[in-house]
Order: structure tokens, then sequence, then C-alpha cells
């Protein structure tokens, strides 16, 4: 057992029990706090329709691993958190640190269906896992990334209209990364 699970609310951990993960929740107060800047728990409760109680854990556990911070207020009750404010000697850029928290969820996902997949309805046992390689050009790889993004369109509004989704319909994660095969041994970004 950890100290995250020690700390967590019984009814908050792995699943929040209306089939949401832990980093579900948390990726979706970043995504919040991206577009809106500063936010209380009470305040993402409302948009994100979770308990305020669950989304002041998991914004205390956001901080307590740097991703957040409390945001500047005039005392009250209420507490504010923004995103990290990147210091003058800040190594990575907002992005990049997404980028790690989103690989790093997605790949405890993942370890977590692994090791859990034989508990699941045997109708979702089944996983469509695959890669490939492709020559491409940046515009080919660009346009390759758009055709994922429109084809996964029909199925976004969901997440945010809960009536929209069929009775059988459950989270299901979908996971693309584009990037170039840099050859072995070589530091050079640029190469043909």
């Amino acid at each position: 057992m950890t100290e995250d699970d020690l700390n967590t609310p019984r009814d908050q951990t792995r699943d929040t029990g209306d089939g949401l993960r832990e980093h579900e929740v948390r990726t979706a107060l970043l995504d919040l706090l991206a577009e809106v800047g500063t936010v209380t728990a009470t305040e993402a409760a409302s948009r994100l329709g979770h308990s305020s109680g669950l989304c002041s854990f998991h914004l205390r556990q956001l901080a307590r691993h740097g991703y957040i911070e409390e945001a500047p207020h005039r005392g009250g009750r209420a507490r504010p958190w923004r995103l990290r404010q990147p210091g003058p000697a800040a190594d990575a850029s907002t992005g990049e640190r997404f980028g790690d928290l989103a690989r790093g969820l997605e790949d405890e996902s993942w370890q977590r269906w692994l090791t859990q997949r034989d508990r699941a309805p045997a109708e979702w046992r089944d996983d469509e896992a695959f890669s490939a390689v492709a020559y491409l050009t940046p515009e080919e790889m660009s346009r390759v990334a758009e055709t994922i993004r429109r084809a996964l369109a029909p199925y976004q509004d969901r997440e945010q209209r809960p009536l929209a989704r069929p009775d059988s319909a459950r989270p299901v994660a979908l996971i693309t990364r584009l990037f170039p095969l840099l050859p072995h041994g070589t530091d050079d970004a640029d190469q043909s």
C-alpha cells in the first residue's frame, strides 16, 4: 500500500465509482485549468460533474506532484488553483510537462489493464493494440494525425454529454503517437 492509497478517500482510489479512473479526473482538472486559468474545487466540481471532495483531493495530488499550485487569493475558504508557473530556470515547457504527464498516465492505464483484464466483463476483455512504421513526410504525418482526429470526432462529445452515450459505452483509452524514428547512436534531430 502506498502513501497515496492511505491518503486517498476509500471511494476515490482507482475507480471513482462511476467508471472514471483517478487519472481521468486529474487530466480533466489539468485541461480545465489550461482553459480557465484558476479554479477552486467547487468550481471544478460544477464544471466537470464530480463531487467537490473528489476534485479537491485530486487538485491537492496534482499540487503535490508539482503540476499545479495555489493561486494568490484574498483569504476566505475558497482555495483557487492554477497551473504551476515555471520559474526562470524551468527546464521544460508546459507542453512538454503535459506530454510527460499524459504519457505517464497512458502507461499507467495500460499496465492496469494488463493486470486486471481478466476481471473485466467478457465482452470487454479484448483490446485493439497495434503499431506500424510508415515512411512519411512531415506533411503526410500531419494528414495521418488529422485523419485520426476526424475519425474520433463523432465520439468526443460523449464525455461532456453522458446522455449521448449508448448504454453499453465505457471509457476507452485511444492513444496515438506519431513521431519520427531516429537512427540509434545519434543526437542529431535533423536526420533525412
